[in-house]
């Protein structure tokens, strides 16, 4: 048994006496674990974005937790168990690679069944989808969303040609924002729609344009998001270490002590 093997066995005979005898995960159930899965997801992507791989292990340990841990609850139920999971991706990663060798569930490497590097949304097409959107999640986060949405077009050849005319469409889209808020200024309400569905396109045209330039948009955004955060805290320190609160601060204070945090964060 090797030692990943001995790892697994672990913590599934933990879990198995943890289903048995703590009040906590005896009564959890498929349905009560989700949101919380949710939040191990949301916390690894966190670990990830700082770059923090003492986290990221701690994490992929909880989120792995979870995972056997539905395994064990369907189980329970007679629905699948660990095995159905695993086998299960295996075959689905041998189907979708039917150009390399990949050994079968005996350990025997089997040989490719094709030369050609197989289309990967065409792939999954061939396994019953009636639409390439069918493999996006409507709860995705839009930004992320948006970045799925286009990666799967473009895995079926609707992609623009080269990246210049990517440019020009968020210059285009740009365009028409302005006019759509223009028009909402000067005509009221009726027109706010109108700039919303434009800054909606402008976005989706941003996106696009970063992935020809092999920028995910959402990694970009999320990298910002943490850097501001820690710029914003660094001025609220300063704040009150000068004995205020950051809202007494004056607009020129906030500017110096930003500016500040943009140089001493960039030394950590």
């Amino acid at each position: 048994m090797t030692e990943e093997q001995k790892s697994l066995q672990w913590l599934g005979s933990i879990l198995d006496t943890l289903r048995k005898e703590c009040p906590w995960d005896s009564v959890q159930t498929i349905d009560s674990l989700r949101y919380l899965t949710i939040e191990e997801v949301y916390e690894l992507s966190e670990a990830i974005t700082a770059g923090n791989y003492d986290e990221m292990r701690k994490e992929l340990g909880d989120l792995f937790m979870h995972l056997m841990f539905y395994a064990k609850i369907a189980d329970d139920e007679g629905r699948f168990n660990l095995c159905d999971v695993l086998d299960g991706i295996c075959r689905k990663l041998i189907a979708r690679h039917p150009h390399i060798a990949l050994p079968d569930r005996e350990g025997t490497l089997q040989p490719a069944r094709q030369k050609e590097t197989p289309k990967w949304e065409q792939v999954k097409m061939k396994e019953g989808r009636r639409s390439a959107m069918e493999g996006v999640p409507a709860s995705l986060p839009s930004l992320v969303k948006a970045v799925r949405l286009q990666e799967k077009a473009a895995g079926l050849g609707f992609e623009f040609p080269n990246k210049g005319l990517a440019k020009a469409k968020v210059n285009e889209e740009y365009r028409e924002f302005v006019e759509a808020l223009d028009k909402y200024h000067s005509d009221g309400e009726p027109a706010h729609s109108d700039a919303e569905e434009e800054l909606g396109d402008l976005l989706f045209a941003i996106v696009k344009w970063a992935r020809f330039e092999n920028i995910n948009a959402d990694d970009a955004l999320a990298h910002t998001n943490l850097k501001f955060a820690e710029r914003f805290k660094y001025v609220e320190t300063k704040a009150e270490a000068s004995g205020r609160k950051m809202q007494d601060l004056s607009l020129e204070e906030m500017e110096r002590y930003w500016n500040e945090a943009k140089t001493e964060l960039r030394k950590i």
